[in-house]
């Protein structure tokens, strides 16, 4: 999906920009190239540099050991010897990134997966059984830490039935569990999904963590959303239109942030 005047890229990270908080730090996964890079890297990272220029807001990046990051001075390759090369304001040993998770440090997880249920559960491990799985993935990493210790998580995602599914085939990261109240019951300290954004829309949740979409971007409708989900979907009562990028906002993706497209076009190897 893309406008005359903007990309889906430029809009999901406009969008995310405008949630971010002052005094906030988040953790970006480092993900595969193409599509799945641009969703789960590109908008994040370009979203957290337009919050500071465009809001002023103070959040720090965190990709693995590194910490914030010169976007400016990206690599062209996210292979180890480029990434621990890649200029930043400070790195931390392996055993201890993680550590800023559990410590409650962290602000938001941005993450992905291959399977997303109605309450935000995801699936990196296995399509189908996981002892004779179809297809073998990457595995959690990081996921299962910041989808428990992040004061909240962002999910970013392409609507596909087989992706928005009824039931997922294993869980490896908890969204709200399978009932309302699951985080609290199991002494879970993050407060899990707040925000999911896709290709169409962009979901939240309720009260009793049931998702449900509440702003269609441009060209998108209600059709199209019911038509990529395996579940039934719930449309909030005030369901509006996800508010476009401003003239500022693009002037500064465009000219400042990403000039090369490394990030929102992918073009990082």
């Amino acid at each position: 999906m893309a406008t005359n005047d903007y990309s889906l890229a430029e809009l999901l990270t406009v969008c995310v920009s405008r949630e971010l908080e002052d005094g906030g730090q988040g953790f970006i996964g480092l993900g595969t190239g193409g599509r799945a890079f641009t969703m789960a890297v590109g908008v994040p990272s370009v979203a957290a540099e337009l919050a500071r220029r465009h809001r002023g807001i103070d959040f720090t990046t965190q990709y693995g050991v590194t910490f914030e990051p010169d976007l400016k001075k990206t690599p062209a390759n996210f292979a180890d010897p480029y990434l621990l090369a890649w200029p930043s304001k400070a790195q931390v040993r392996v055993e201890e990134c993680l550590e800023y998770f559990r410590r409650g440090k962290m602000t938001v997880g941005f993450t992905s997966g291959a399977q997303i249920d109605r309450r935000g559960n995801l699936n990196t491990v296995c399509i189908g059984s996981h002892d004779k799985p179809k297809v073998r993935l990457v595995g959690p990493i990081a996921q299962s830490d910041h989808c428990t210790y992040a004061k909240y998580t962002f999910v970013m995602m392409v609507q596909d039935p087989r992706v928005f599914v009824p039931k997922l085939d294993f869980r490896s990261a908890l969204g709200h569990g399978d009932a309302a109240g699951d985080r609290r019951r199991l002494g879970v300290p993050g407060g899990g999904p707040r925000k999911v954004f896709t290709d169409l829309a962009i979901w939240g949740f309720d009260a009793d963590g049931d998702m449900r979409v509440e702003t269609l971007h441009p060209g998108a409708t209600r059709e199209d959303v019911v038509r990529t989900v395996g579940f039934d979907v719930v449309f909030a009562d005030d369901l509006g239109a996800t508010p476009a990028p401003t003239p500022e906002e693009l002037r500064l993706i465009r000219e400042e942030i990403d000039p090369e497209g490394l990030f929102l076009e992918a073009r990082i190897a």
